[in-house]
């Protein structure tokens, strides 16, 4: 009787298919042209060497307007000069997880300021309202670390993570850091949209000031990331591609938002293969528009 059960729900329902967010019809972006393609690896079996470097990190502070911005400067032990990262974190804040995230960027060999845009206002963790002074100092982050001895070249890659993606773009578009400083802009499943604005405008359009993004851009999100973020995620790269820039999609299969700093206790293997590759292209594509 079982087993009729089961040949009748099989016949009425089908094969059980592989479940994918509303916006992917048949691939992922980066399978479509497959520019990860490398020869080398599938005809000769050789793998690229990451850089690994021993870290330092110290506490540090800049002024912006009345305030005094802390932040936390990562610098790789190894001597000599190095490429300059601004590192924005996200609605979390920074702490002993997201602190994780600008360490692994100075181990790939940079010299990264990760400020604390909350402290510096005494902003609660993870709030809900975004306070536009934290736009300013983010930009003012960049001078800072372009000031700072020890670095290779005159221009920085900004990296961000979740808000800190919409801390960013500001800092780049609305504060011109495009032409004073920044070469290039990486954002971990980036907020592109004003977190002050009515929730159709957050699931439905991304910031304007998107479209003014010139700088080569790269972003990484997973196949099951919140619609609400995915959406002008997808859309506002296509708009940047459509315009002539240089912006990639990365879509990670079968991993959510998250997938870079979920503690152990929850963390995946898909988690774990999405961060590592996240970590070794972040560095390639800094080291491409920086050198």
């Amino acid at each position: 009787m079982n087993r009729l059960i089961a040949v009748l729900l099989l016949l009425f329902t089908g094969p059980v298919l592989a479940v994918h967010e509303p916006w992917v019809t048949e691939t992922f972006p980066q399978d479509v042209d497959k520019w990860w393609w490398d020869d080398a690896w599938w005809q000769e079996g050789q793998l690229d060497r990451p850089e690994n470097h021993p870290v330092t990190a110290e506490q540090i502070s800049y002024p912006s307007g009345d305030v005094e911005v802390p932040a936390w400067l990562f610098r790789p032990t190894t001597p000599g000069d190095h490429l300059p990262v601004l590192f924005l974190h996200g609605r979390r804040g920074l702490d002993e997880l997201t602190l994780l995230l600008p360490r692994r960027l100075a181990a790939r060999g940079f010299v990264v300021l990760a400020p604390d845009l909350w402290s510096a206002r005494f902003v609660e963790k993870q709030p809900i309202e975004h306070d536009p002074a934290a736009e300013e100092d983010a930009a003012r982050g960049l001078d800072t670390l372009l000031a700072l001895p020890g670095l290779r070249g005159d221009r920085a890659c900004v990296v961000s993570h979740t808000r800190g993606g919409y801390q960013a773009l500001m800092a780049l578009v609305k504060h011109d850091r495009q032409a004073r400083g920044a070469a290039c802009y990486v954002g971990y499943y980036p907020h592109w949209q004003d977190p002050n604005a009515p929730e159709p405008m957050q699931v439905y359009r991304y910031a304007p000031e998107l479209e003014a993004l010139l700088v080569p851009t790269l972003v990484f999100i997973g196949e099951h990331e919140q619609y609400q973020r995915l959406r002008p995620i997808v859309e506002g790269t296509a708009v940047l591609r459509d315009k002539g820039r240089d912006a990639r999609l990365i879509v990670y299969p079968g991993v959510g938002r998250g997938f870079d700093f979920r503690p152990p206790s929850v963390r995946t293997f898909a988690d774990d293969l999405a961060a590592k590759d996240a970590a070794r292209r972040t560095e390639l594509f800094i080291r491409r528009h920086l050198e």
